[in-house]
């Protein structure tokens, strides 16, 4: 059918899809928290001596963190410009603001990583992750493009070069623990962990954030946009994974790592579908062939990426779809979503007060999950009716506003 009035109709659709846009994005968000939570209350593998991968490892580990990370660089795309990057003072007002922002979420990161809990703490690595990727804020998409490739190529094969060195110094060059205000006396040794000897290795994951400044610059509010993050990212994922299984499991690839491993607690067929980490990948090139989780292979980096990119088209076409009946479908998960640092902060504290602690009686793993997640939902969806900001999101938009020199009173 067609309008009466073309211009009308068309600031009608302009004007109607940035907030399904944004709105996506944020449920994009919201739904690599929960997957985080997930990974972090349930069991990634079965207590048995073969170390039997669950669902929840098979599925979560390594993408959630991914994912979250990915939306970062959308994030800051779309706080720079969108698909029109911003130069000259508006780009240097821009790179100030989002450097204070990284420092606040620094703060939160270290300040968590004095508290007791078996949990590997995203924030600090994050904070970095914001630092690093300054200098492409103001790159077109055909050089995002180049740099995005590039990256996921060589940083894998420089830091197997470079870690087997920085953990042969003594002490070695790693933390063993998450960061915390104590580590800024050794800042070799924090640096040194931070970018590629720790949980979240900033040298390789910068990947991801290049990624997402390639998705954020995409004209999104483009109806075949979405469709095209989907359907690509679903069939590169695929590609990579199963390039990463055939390398292990038909050319040699596994066989020959079991004759160099020296972790006989973690069977390698195991940690090479759920979680690398903690394997020592040295002494053969065949570690780089993996597309393990969390392995920072180029393999499991484009692998892990295409996933982020397939969810982020998914949860647009969502809010499509949600403005197209007129429902606010995303609602449940963009809430959460647009308030992720104070959500993810609260959830680590509570998980560390019951570090080395049973469960309260009549209490499972899956209700403690659910309770997490059902009172993340609940919270966000509150913030997001009353269109407040989280605590720790008001934090850093007043830091980033400083920054940007476009502080103003509190209203």
């Amino acid at each position: 059918m067609t309008s009466r009035s073309p211009a009308k109709a068309s600031r009608k659709t302009r004007g109607a899809s940035v907030p399904a846009r944004l709105h996506g994005i944020d449920a994009a968000r919201g739904l690599a928290l929960l997957g985080m939570m997930a990974t972090h209350l349930l069991p990634t593998f079965e207590s048995n001596a073969d170390l039997t991968p669950t669902w929840i490892g098979l599925t979560f580990s390594g993408r959630a963190a991914a994912l979250f990370a990915v939306l970062a660089g959308v994030g800051l795309a779309l706080s720079t410009g969108k698909h029109q990057p911003l130069d000259g003072s508006g780009l240097s007002a821009a790179r100030r603001g989002i450097a204070l922002r990284a420092l606040v979420i620094a703060a939160v990161g270290l300040t968590l990583g004095g508290v007791e809990v078996n949990l590997a703490i995203i924030l600090v690595h994050y904070a970095v992750l914001f630092l690093c990727v300054l200098p492409f804020l103001g790159l077109r998409l055909k050089h995002l493009c180049a740099w995005a490739a590039g990256w996921i190529l060589a940083s894998p094969v420089l830091a197997y070069l470079l870690r087997p060195w920085l953990l042969a110094a003594e002490p070695p060059l790693s933390l063993g623990h998450n960061p915390k205000w104590e580590d800024l006396g050794t800042p070799g040794r924090l640096l040194a962990d931070l970018f590629f000897t720790g949980y979240y290795p900033v040298f390789q994951w910068l990947s991801y954030l290049l990624v997402g400044l390639v998705v954020g610059r995409l004209m999104l509010h483009k109806a075949l946009v979405p469709v095209v993050l989907l359907v690509l990212g679903s069939a590169v994922a695929v590609a990579a994974k199963a390039l990463g299984v055939t390398a292990m499991e038909s050319w040699g690839g596994r066989a020959t790592l079991e004759q160099v491993l020296n972790s006989p607690g973690y069977p390698l067929d195991s940690v090479l579908q759920v979680n690398l980490t903690g394997i020592p990948q040295e002494g053969s090139w065949w570690w780089l062939a993996s597309a393990a989780p969390h392995s920072g292979t180029s393999l499991d980096l484009l692998h892990t990426s295409a996933v982020a990119v397939a969810v982020i088209g998914a949860c647009l076409l969502l809010g499509r779809l949600a403005e197209w009946v007129d429902l606010d479908l995303l609602l449940p998960l963009r809430g959460p979503g647009a308030m992720t640092l104070t959500l993810y902060t609260v959830h680590v504290w509570v998980v560390s007060g019951f570090y080395l602690k049973p469960l309260p009686a009549g209490w499972t793993e899956d209700g403690m999950y659910f309770a997490h997640a059902a009172v993340a939902i609940i919270v966000g969806v509150v913030f997001a009716v009353l269109k407040w900001r989280g605590p720790l999101e008001w934090l850093g938009h007043m830091a980033s506003q400083a920054g940007r020199g476009e502080l103003k009173a509190l209203r």
